[in-house]
């Protein structure tokens, strides 16, 4: 029987395909457990302190091969998901990561000390350190071995679960981010977050984003991030989670052998709700036709 199973350290996971922050909501139509079966654990939406509306104007713009966003963290705040979201979204009875966005140290450990009242419903918090920090000039937390170190210390003081921390593809040395997360006390490294890219429209002779720049995903991006994948894992002892344009069966496969354990799915799952279910049913054909029962004897088979 082949074994699919994997685990993100003390998080275990029945498949290695995670659903990314911001590309499963909460309408309870997706929580079918037709959809959900071929799913390891699903990431949350973003969490901020407070509510966010969003960014105004042109949110989404496709390329022949990915896809533009700026949705600004829309999110209905961190009360909210305790009161509200995190009671019921546990009763569907997959894993729930906790995607904690952060602005300022005082807001980051508001979030964190209401999601310890629930935090026998989050079997991790995943932190996106792609945000900017407030305090220092509006510079990424991720771009910055030491600021990176100093979110990560922040969280574990108050949050003793597991803590997974989302990078940004925009480091200048993503070893040296890696190591100081783990370092710090990082459980897990989800590499990586989106590029960033933007888009001009010729008719209006105008970027299509008010903010000019946009997170770029999608199948084009994939050579890149399993490239950061291979990198990271080298670095690191903990599991790396490869996210970044995986579309296929042997996508998944590529940042397994590269170093994963898992991969997120992100831009794919708007193109196909059964995204997970179709890359599983590839990869198993794989597994059957190759006489590997474990995918975990695949993790890092490349670099050996």
């Amino acid at each position: 029987m082949l074994d699919l199973s994997v685990n993100i350290g003390s998080v275990p996971l029945r498949s290695p395909v995670i659903i990314a922050s911001g590309t499963w909501g909460y309408d309870e139509s997706l929580w079918r457990e037709d959809l959900l079966r071929h799913v390891g654990a699903v990431c949350s939406k973003a969490i901020t302190e407070s509510p966010k509306d969003g960014n105004p104007g042109h949110r989404i713009w496709e390329t022949p091969c990915g896809l533009l966003n700026s949705i600004g963290l829309q999110n209905t705040g961190i009360d909210d998901f305790v009161d509200e979201k995190i009671p019921k979204l546990k009763s569907y009875g997959v894993p729930i990561i906790a995607n904690v966005s952060m602005e300022d140290e005082r807001g980051l450990a508001l979030i964190v000390e209401r999601l310890v009242e629930v935090a026998d419903c989050v079997d991790a918090i995943e932190l996106n350190v792609s945000c900017p920090n407030v305090d220092k000039g509006c510079m990424s937390w991720g771009v910055s071995p030491v600021l990176t170190s100093q979110a990560v210390s922040m969280v574990q003081k108050i949050w003793k679960g597991p803590l997974w921390v989302k990078m940004t593809p925009q480091a200048p040395d993503p070893e040296g981010v890696a190591r100081a997360a783990e370092d710090s006390g990082a459980d897990a490294l989800v590499v990586a977050n989106t590029w960033l890219g933007m888009a001009i429209d010729v008719d209006s002779r105008k970027a299509v984003f008010d903010r000019v720049v946009a997170g770029f995903s999608g199948p084009a991006v994939f050579p890149m991030a399993l490239r950061l994948v291979w990198q990271v894992s080298s670095a690191v002892s903990i599991p790396v989670i490869g996210c970044g344009g995986v579309s296929s069966g042997r996508d998944l496969l590529s940042m397994i052998m590269a170093g994963a354990t898992a991969v997120e799915l992100g831009t794919g799952m708007f193109r196909d709700i059964r995204l997970p279910e179709n890359i599983l049913r590839e990869v198993k054909a794989y597994m059957t036709k190759e006489k590997v029962e474990d995918l975990r004897s695949l993790i890092g088979i490349a670099k050996r």
